[in-house]
């Protein structure tokens, strides 16, 4: 006998939603609130019904808005669900808050609203982080620090030359997220499924009490496109500030292979003790910030596979909070505690300097100036002593100026050009950063000028950040007043 008639003839009872998941959680179940609360007060400046039916869904909105939970994990921000509430509230008219829309640019509309609040969190945090940096890389101008590529140590630089480096990599990060903003910050409330409605919707007047810049101009968009890019975009610039931030990590990180490390976190909550050998100090944070930068890295791909294809208008790109909310801002702050972590032992930056021959370059570059001589001759010149002073386990300074004229000669037939007073200068950290000539290298002029562009760039991005917020923050006590307004006493 077959057993057909157990089998159930829909994959979800009645008062299920397969899929749940995709509603996000109570902060989007509180811009749900805000949305009605835009929809109702448009509703009634276009007149579409009586003022009795506008005032009890106004009055019902507001209770619903007030029993809100902002950390209970039930909430969602399942349209349906929430109707039925407020049906329960004041009866059929409910449903009339509805008039012109759909789930679909309600779903769109929350995405918006959910990733507009992570943007501003995310920058924020990450601006915060920048300000710390270009404070720390202040007190730094002078510190001389070795600089390294391909792992191996390069020529000196100083440490707020590398910091205000960092600085400029994240002031970009942080204009992206502005001009992310401005593309984010556009309303597909009121496009209903893909092409608006019979109703006279004022999609104008819902972008302004939401919030909005402007609306999404078409509705097909609205919809269907714009949901895509709206959230790649925001992913792909956490994916770049998480590798930027993963590089700094090993950037610091390396530095605990030495036994004299020259850059440290100072000891506190950021730093581990080994459970076996005393002598272990570990660098935790460090290896948490580069475990939570390659965790968001790898979050940030998720969007891009939901959305790689599948025809417009299905289900799998159109959650309604679509990236995770807290793990950019927790590395964000993890970031910014190792930033204001660091020491420096400045002896010991010099020493691992002069420890090697980073300098040398300036040989050629000295011969070149001062004689004539062709750079790349020069060059093998440089290299020649550098092979001359490892074998001998010695230090560029302590090659004697008769020892390197004795090598030029036997190598070149002919008198070496440079003075001893020149010689000295070739091996001398200080006279070769800051004697630099070029636009935005480590002497001090270009640090002192760098360190104001910086410090201002960082200021402007909290003051943008700040005048976000207050601009949601206005428009939300309109909306809320404009409601209150509906309600007949």
């Amino acid at each position: 006998m077959s057993n057909l008639q157990n089998t159930p003839t829909h994959i979800a009872s009645h008062g299920t939603d397969v899929n749940e998941s995709f509603r996000g959680g109570p902060r989007s179940l509180g811009f749900l609130s805000d949305i009605n609360e835009a929809s109702i007060v448009m509703l009634a400046k276009v007149g579409i019904f009586n003022p009795s039916a506008t005032s009890r869904i106004a009055d019902g909105v507001l209770q619903l808005a007030q029993a809100i939970d902002p950390v209970d994990p039930s909430g969602t921000g399942n349209y349906l669900d929430y109707e039925k509430r407020l049906e329960k509230l004041i009866g059929e008219d409910a449903s009339l808050v509805h008039a012109g829309r759909s789930r679909q640019d309600i779903a769109s509309t929350l995405s918006r609203m959910n990733l507009r609040d992570d943007l501003l969190n995310a920058h924020l945090a990450l601006a915060q982080a920048r300000l710390d940096i270009v404070r720390l890389a202040a007190s730094h101008q002078e510190t001389i620090i070795p600089a390294y590529t391909h792992g191996v140590q390069a020529q000196p630089t100083t440490f707020a030359h590398y910091l205000l480096a960092q600085s400029s990599a994240l002031g970009r990060l942080l204009d992206r997220l502005t001009q992310a903003y401005a593309r984010l910050n556009q309303c597909p409330l009121g496009v209903a499924a893909l092409s608006t409605s019979s109703f006279p919707i004022d999609r104008i007047m819902l972008a302004k009490l939401l919030g909005f810049d402007s609306a999404v101009e078409n509705a097909y968009d609205a919809n269907h496109l714009a949901p895509v890019d709206s959230c790649l975009e925001f992913a792909a610039i956490l994916s770049m500030g998480a590798v930027q931030i993963s590089q700094f990590a090993q950037d610091l990180h390396a530095q605990y292979a030495a036994p004299i490390p020259w850059l440290t976190l100072a000891p506190g909550e950021l730093m581990g003790v080994s459970s076996l050998m005393p002598q272990k100090r570990n660098p935790a944070a460090l290896e948490q910030l580069r475990a939570q930068s390659s965790l968001l890295l790898s979050e940030m791909q998720g969007p891009f596979m939901l959305a790689h294809n599948v025809r417009t208008g299905m289900f799998d790109y159109r959650a309604y909070d679509p990236l995770p909310t807290t793990r950019p801002v927790r590395l964000f702050t993890l970031f910014n505690k190792v930033i204001n972590s660091i020491v420096v032992d400045q002896e010991q930056a010099r020493a691992e300097v002069d420890a090697d021959y980073s300098t040398i370059t300036e040989v050629a570059d000295m011969l070149l100036q001062k004689a004539n001589i062709p750079f790349r001759v020069g060059h093998h010149f440089a290299s020649a002593i550098v092979d001359f002073g490892r074998s001998r386990k010695i230090r560029l300074q302590e090659i004697r100026y008769e020892e390197a004229a004795q090598l030029y000669k036997e190598n070149h037939q002919s008198t070496f050009p440079l003075s001893e007073e020149d010689w000295k200068k070739c091996a001398d950290p200080v006279q070769m950063i800051f004697n630099r000539k070029g636009y935005g290298g480590p002497q001090l002029s270009e640090i002192k000028r760098m360190q104001t562009e910086e410090s201002d760039s960082a200021d402007k991005a909290l003051a943008w950040n700040q005048e976000c917020r207050a601009h949601l923050a206005k428009a939300t006590a309109e909306r809320v007043s404009a409601t209150k307004a509906l309600i007949k006493k």
